[in-house]
């Protein structure tokens, strides 16, 4: 038996590159056979990026790197952290990673618990569970995108599911013996961080003698300069995917007869943005419970965010997919009675 499960990751391993090599194939072909419908997605995804997700994230961004970077994050939540740590147990830290998490919106969740995992401020237990439930799509880009595309006259309900699913789903994390029973890590994981990102403990280490030695305003200056740069990295990178993966639209254009649920479930799946602008009026629960997954573009992000760390990807998209399947849940029951 063992023989048998060798020879079969072997011929997995062999074939996987033979199937990326086709598929890359494949979406050259479509790019050349459909050069207008191409441009068509890419330029949807770009438009979207600029006009939807940089005037929203990006001051965050640049905003939360200047505290990061400050030390100011425990002072900030000097004021709900009493509340925070008595529902869930978190740290200080940690309940910095709540506030911007569910404040800001998808990406912010993942990028700050990457960040102070990077830095040595938060355990591993503690910052894989913020992230499978911190992560999620913004109010401000909720109340004022998703909404106003679904036409949802009543956003209280959707806006209550939408978070109070993750709320609920990280008490559960945090409170419940089943969940919590391996509270005490590994060993070697703290260590573990450390050594996977020497690049971000080293400007940090470089950053807090800059501070001691130079005056306040040189730090400020500072941890704004180094804020805006990395805040522009990321929100480059969200952009590079949400261009790739509306792009990947493209993939089933040749099977123009299969059932428009299904099309409309895969514009969902693929990228959630150009997903509710394509079916939000045709299904507007379908985008609803689609949400809290966020599609395969914000995996991808997700993944960028936390790449340095040592939290696994496969373990949020299976909490992901968990509260995706109880607000689906939750839907189904509203929509009975």
């Amino acid at each position: 038996m063992f023989h048998l499960f060798r020879h079969l990751q072997t011929a997995y391993q062999r074939l996987l590159p033979v199937l990326y090599t086709a598929l890359a194939l494949y979406l050259t072909f479509l790019l050349l056979r459909f050069p207008a419908l191409s441009l068509s997605y890419a330029f949807t995804g770009l438009t979207l990026w600029f006009h939807k997700m940089v005037p929203v994230l990006l001051p965050f961004m640049i905003l939360s790197g200047i505290m990061l970077r400050m030390n100011l994050t425990e002072s900030f939540v000097s004021l709900l952290h009493p509340l925070l740590h008595g529902l869930f147990g978190t740290s200080k830290n940690g309940s910095y990673v709540m506030i911007m998490g569910f404040l800001c919106g998808f990406p912010m969740g993942a990028k700050v618990v990457g960040e102070l995992r990077e830095s040595g401020r938060l355990s591993y237990w503690e910052g894989s569970r913020l992230l499978y439930f911190c992560n999620n799509i913004g109010p401000i880009y909720f109340l004022s995108y998703v909404v106003s595309i679904l036409r949802i006259a009543n956003p209280l309900i959707p806006f209550l599911i939408m978070y109070g699913v993750p709320l609920l789903y990280g008490l559960l994390l945090f409170r419940v013996p089943f969940f919590i029973h391996r509270r005490k890590q590994p060993a070697g994981r703290e260590i573990l961080a450390h050594t996977q990102a020497p690049a971000f403990q080293e400007n940090s280490q470089k950053h807090q003698e800059k501070t001691a030695s130079d005056t306040g305003a040189m730090s400020l200056l500072s941890a704004v300069d180094s804020s805006i740069v990395s805040g522009l990295s990321s929100i480059a990178k969200l952009g590079g995917y949400m261009v790739f993966f509306n792009l990947l639209n493209i993939l089933f254009v040749p099977f123009s007869r299969l059932p428009s649920f299904l099309q409309l479930l895969y514009n969902c799946i693929l990228e959630i943005t150009s997903g509710i602008d394509r079916c939000g009026h045709i299904s507007p629960y379908l985008v609803l419970i689609m949400l809290p997954f966020g599609g395969f573009s914000c995996i991808a992000q997700t993944y960028s965010m936390i790449r340095n760390t040592d939290f696994g990807i496969r373990p949020y998209l299976f909490h992901k997919l968990m509260q995706t399947g109880i607000t689906a849940l939750c839907y189904l029951l509203l929509r009975s009675f």
